[in-house]
């Protein structure tokens, strides 16, 4: 039976019906591009069909063709990657959560999932937008193409057309966010791994110009894209794989299945071209196809109107040892493995990381140069160049709270600020031994001030802390307690530089 009471609202391409829920009306599925199809899928986004009548928008969508990812060796990653892939071809659709409908100038926050370009989606648990709405907050989450359709470098297709979906979506939001009570003119966009890789593009893209004021970026990089000389390397064995050419033209015969089966088969292309390492240390195949890194590009001024707010995890590199094994089992030739794969100067990079961290264990000191080779020392160079433009704010942090999961093992890992950010420590998926946020209950009061200090960012452009500068490159260490702190990994930071 229909619910009559239940909200209804109309967008650009029709009427849509919500559901009333205790802190939040919520809208799932509402699409903002047309069905990727065929040959489609390596186009640009385009505009949805209208629909008569209203649709009912109470029922989570389909997601983006992607493999099952739903654990790093024995940690259970099922929070955060959600179900997989559902399939359906009409995925590329938003989520919404608002306090109030009839109001048209709350803030919004829209939220880019992570997943290597590969996996994500906005069906796990983690991205559940009912803490920003009860907080006055309308909160918007998306799906875009990943893998083949979404980054494969082809010469007849545009290139990074997941990122073209998520500047479709920001339009969307600016076209319709007003019915949802947004106020188009106050829109943060956010995004965490591969999404805030995504975001810092966006922030850099002439093309997203008007459609965001505000930028948070979780764990990406500023120097986390490809040239289109290693881009091709990857469509090249792609092309082997499948037995086609490697065209968008001939890939547009090959059905999505086809795609996610040959992801494994991708793994460990060497992408060393031309004097650029690889940006993702051999995480992914994918990533942005870019001529100039996001950090560059905003070292010229790009998004210098975009208030800024960005940092790492503490111990990033842990999600990709410690689930294996490998954060006790490695060896010190496993350490300079990791600088060799990143660095043009691995010997001198890892004496750097024994003085910075006197005796500790190859693992740790692997970990460290993952961390900063992944995310750490793409964010600095990203934060300095915002920096140098001061009609905006840029605001760095660390988040240094540790996962006791694995027997402790997890530390601040990569993914571990989510739930803080989401106001979601308590999903019983999330706490267990081998569950991101470990057996031990978390500081009562981290994941409110985290979310609030998200949300007052969103508002005012101020997390609360001192802007970040070359004098003082101020960051917050997030843990137990908050520590400002000055050039924390100065003497790191200039061995990447």
């Amino acid at each position: 039976m229909t619910n009559t009471n239940a909200p209804v609202v109309m967008t650009t391409h029709g009427a849509v019906r919500g559901r009333r829920e205790e802190h939040a009306t919520v809208f799932r599925h509402i699409p903002y591009a047309a069905p990727p199809r065929g040959a489609a899928r390596f186009a640009p986004p385009e505009p949805h069909p209208p629909w008569d009548g209203v649709r009912d928008a109470t029922v989570a969508g389909p997601t983006a063709p992607q493999p099952r990812r739903d654990a790093f060796g024995h940690l259970d990653m099922s929070p955060y990657f959600g179900q997989g892939w559902v399939r359906g071809e009409d995925y590329l659709a938003v989520n919404v959560w608002t306090p109030d409908t009839t109001r048209d100038d709350l803030p919004v926050m829209v939220f880019v999932h992570g997943g290597g370009f590969v996996a994500g989606s906005t069906r796990s648990e983690l991205y559940d937008g009912t803490a920003f709405a009860r907080d006055g907050v309308v909160l918007v989450t998306l799906n875009y193409r990943l893998g083949v359709p979404g980054f494969l470098h082809l010469p007849d297709a545009p290139d990074n057309r997941g990122l073209l979906d998520v500047i479709a979506a920001l339009r969307w939001v600016g076209e319709n966010i007003a019915a949802f009570g947004g106020d188009r003119s106050r829109v943060t966009l956010f995004g965490q791994s591969a999404g805030a890789t995504i975001v810092g593009a966006v922030v850099a893209d002439p093309r997203a110009e008007g459609l965001l004021q505000r930028a948070i970026i979780q764990s990406g990089s500023g120097l986390g894209a490809f040239t289109p000389a290693q881009a091709g390397r990857v469509t090249r064995a792609l092309a082997q794989v499948l037995g086609t050419a490697p065209t968008a033209e001939a890939l547009a015969q090959v059905p999505d299945e086809r795609f996610v089966e040959a992801m494994p088969r991708l793994a460990g292309i060497d992408l060393t071209v031309d004097g650029h390492v690889d940006p993702l240390i051999g995480l992914s195949a994918f990533s942005l196809v870019l001529d100039q890194q996001p950090a560059e590009a905003v070292a010229t001024g790009r998004g210098a109107g975009i208030d800024l707010l960005l940092g790492t995890t503490a111990e990033e590199g842990n999600l990709y040892l410690a689930p294996v094994g490998h954060l006790t089992s490695s060896t010190e030739e496993d350490v300079l493995a990791a600088a060799a794969r990143s660095h043009p100067a691995p010997e001198q990079l890892v004496e750097v990381y024994r003085q910075q961290w006197p005796g500790a264990s190859a693992g740790r000191l692997r970990s460290a140069i993952m961390t900063d080779a992944l995310f750490g020392a793409g964010t600095r160079r990203l934060a300095a160049a915002h920096a140098r433009h001061p009609s905006s704010g840029t605001h760095v942090y660390e988040f240094a709270w540790r996962s006791e999961a694995l027997d402790g093992r997890l530390g601040a890992a990569h993914v571990v600020e989510l739930p803080f950010v989401f106001d979601r420590t308590g999903l019983p998926g999330l706490r267990g031994p081998q569950a991101i946020l470990g057996p031990a209950e978390p500081p009562a009061d981290l994941a409110s001030r985290v979310h609030a200090t998200w949300i007052r960012f969103a508002r005012t452009g101020d997390p609360g802390w001192p802007r970040y500068d070359a004098a003082h490159r101020t960051t917050m260490r997030i843990a137990r307690t908050w520590t400002r702190v000055a050039d924390p990994a100065a003497r790191i930071r200039l061995a990447w530089e």
